[in-house]
């Protein structure tokens, strides 16, 4: 993937990514919208790329490329304007928006800035889950860059392998953070670890804490607000000894080349502690979005001193301090942050509405008690049943990526709407703990290990019971809240269970069976070891004659007879 947005960049192309694990129907939308030529894909992707390319758009799979065309630089001269790449997040109108980049715009946000501000070096090894907005960030200064795949590979190993590779940056959205440091015993060592950069959602007291247990004195913590259409504008450098007051850090100072103002609903500046919507102000700001000329106009305004520079409305609200401090206070519109993805929830709102079962829907986030935020969507039934919780999350499954499907379906009478007829969401219902009502029913848990696997899964999921046959994801169980459930199961038995396990068997009964199968293995392996010890001195004749009579284990674990035996003659 990096050779090849390399590649597509010295051709003077713009680039698409696409998520294999998306829909299809969004993946086609993303490659219609953004009137892409060609599909760029793998061995491992090959049979979507067939799919997507429906015969009238041509795929390249460049793991089979043509070794005897010529590998000499191309050398074109490339103009900052043109255009990079298009970056597509969730959208108001129940489509994704694409936000678009050219050289002199990505050069500035994504690489510039970063490098300057966290004097990023050829001796930083950079860790980070997004290769493409982070991959410029290490390679254009000379350090190494270290992808990583939370939805495969989980927390639990995180912090050897960091320690390991000598990690020295650790790129991370704040909810992924706390879970990385929730398995964590006290016991690690970052002796290389010099910045933990945070971005995508608000960082919170309690992180702030996290951050000065567990990690060396050494390191910084620095929290960034910023957006797709902007970059990074303001930052905050915590150390050891900064304190936090109130539940949320501050966002931090403007960063070089940029302005922050708070504006009204009539465009006006609002002073010093007042709140209002935050605007950024800069010449490296671009317009816009691809093929939505209305949202463009809407979002980008010009210069109000007839100046070079554009003035970006995120709908942010913030408060500036008198020293210039931005505090972050949220969304002021529909727009909400999930593991640090941006979503619109009217953009699922409006696939709710489409289905004919759906009558009235909204969709809101809603406080976990670990404090993260979670969907949860109101739906009014056109039908009489209601569709069930696994119909309407089929559905949505279909046409929406894993982090846009609500975690909860709640049913109500009807939608409370505000004077003016929009949704109001703070009348919204409490959805409260109580298990889902799922296609399944309820059994509750029978053994020791099913009980324990159960109150973990409530305990993640904030839910009050949970049964032995409930599948984790019907449960409104994700990516992250699996790589936490597998952290708590490793903490609790003392296994090393890989994060697909739970994949792989997504119901309690299912993966209390997958414990007691490692248990079993592990008890047998140190039996085993236990009576291999004890025949090392021995002959050759009298250890053969008592192994076998000592455990039944298969015979390609013992070496052969006329070899000593000895504790690596095991697997």
């Amino acid at each position: 993937m990096i050779a090849s947005l390399l590649g597509v960049l010295k051709a003077g192309k713009a680039y698409v990514s696409l998520d294999p694990t998306h829909p299809p129907a969004r993946n086609s939308y993303i490659l219609e919208h953004s009137e892409a030529a060609l599909i760029l894909t793998d061995t491992s992707n090959i049979n979507l790329a067939a799919e997507l390319s429906q015969d009238e758009r041509p795929w390249l799979n460049v793991d089979e490329l043509d070794l005897s065309v010529s590998d000499e630089n191309l050398g074109l001269a490339i103009a900052p304007e043109t255009l990079s790449a298009i970056r597509y997040t969730s959208g108001s109108t129940g489509q994704p928006k694409g936000v678009k980049r050219d050289h002199y715009d990505m050069l500035h946000h994504y690489v510039t800035h970063n490098i300057n501000s966290l004097h990023i070096c050829p001796d930083d090894r950079i860790a980070a889950g997004s290769i493409v907005q982070d991959v410029f960030n290490a390679l254009l200064a000379g350090a190494s860059f270290y992808p990583l795949d939370i939805k495969k590979e989980g927390l639990a190993a995180l912090s050897g392998w960091m320690a390991q590779e000598k990690i020295t940056i650790y790129f991370s959205v704040p909810s992924i953070f706390r879970r990385f440091v929730e398995a964590l015993t006290g016991e690690q060592k970052f002796p290389d670890l010099r910045l933990l950069a945070m971005r995508g959602e608000p960082v919170l007291r309690t992180d702030v804490d996290l951050y000065k247990k567990y990690f060396p004195e050494t390191c910084l913590m620095v929290n960034r607000l910023g957006s797709s259409e902007t970059g990074t504008f303001c930052q905050y450098f915590i150390d050891k000894q900064t304190d936090i007051d109130g539940k949320i850090a501050p966002a931090g100072y403007v960063v070089a080349d940029k302005e922050i103002v708070l504006l009204d609903d009539n465009g006006k500046e609002v002073g010093p502690g007042e709140t209002d919507e935050i605007a950024v102000n800069s010449r490296y700001v671009r317009p816009g979005y691809g093929r939505k000329a209305d949202l463009t106009r809407s979002k980008y305004l010009a210069d109000p001193q007839g100046g070079d520079r554009l003035t970006y409305l995120t709908g942010d609200l913030g408060r500036l301090q008198a020293d210039g401090c931005l505090e972050y206070l949220g969304r002021e519109d529909s727009q909400v942050k999930i593991a640090g993805n941006r979503i619109e929830v009217s953009e699922i709102e409006n696939i709710l509405l489409s289905l004919a079962s759906i009558k009235e829907a909204a969709v809101a986030a809603r406080q976990e008690r670990s404090g993260e935020q979670r969907l949860v969507a109101y739906i009014v039934p056109a039908t009489d049943p209601a569709p069930t919780f696994g119909e309407l999350r089929r559905s949505l499954k279909a046409r929406l990526p894993a982090y846009m499907i609500p975690a909860t379906f709640v049913i109500v009478d009807e939608i409370p709407l505000t004077v003016t007829g929009k949704v109001d969401r703070r009348a919204l219902p409490d959805p409260g703990s109580a298990r889902p009502v799922l296609e399944t029913a309820y059994v509750p848990p029978r053994t020791p290990v099913e009980k324990e696997v159960a109150r973990i899964w409530a305990e993640v999921l904030s839910l009050d019971r949970v049964g032995v046959h409930d599948d984790f994801f019907e449960l409104g169980g994700h990516s992250l809240a699996a790589t936490r459930v597998v952290s708590h199961v490793i903490n609790a038995y003392q296994l090393e269970l890989p994060l697909q396990s739970l994949f792989q068997a997504p119901t309690v009964g299912e993966m209390a069976a997958v414990i007691l199968q490692h248990q079993t293995k592990k008890l047998g392996e140190r039996e085993l070891d236990r009576i291999l010890s004890g025949v090392e001195s021995l002959s050759d004749e009298e250890a053969e004659r008592r192994l076998p009579q000592a455990t039944p284990a298969p015979s390609s674990w013992i070496t052969a007879p006329t070899k000593k035996f000895s504790r690596t003659s095991h697997g």
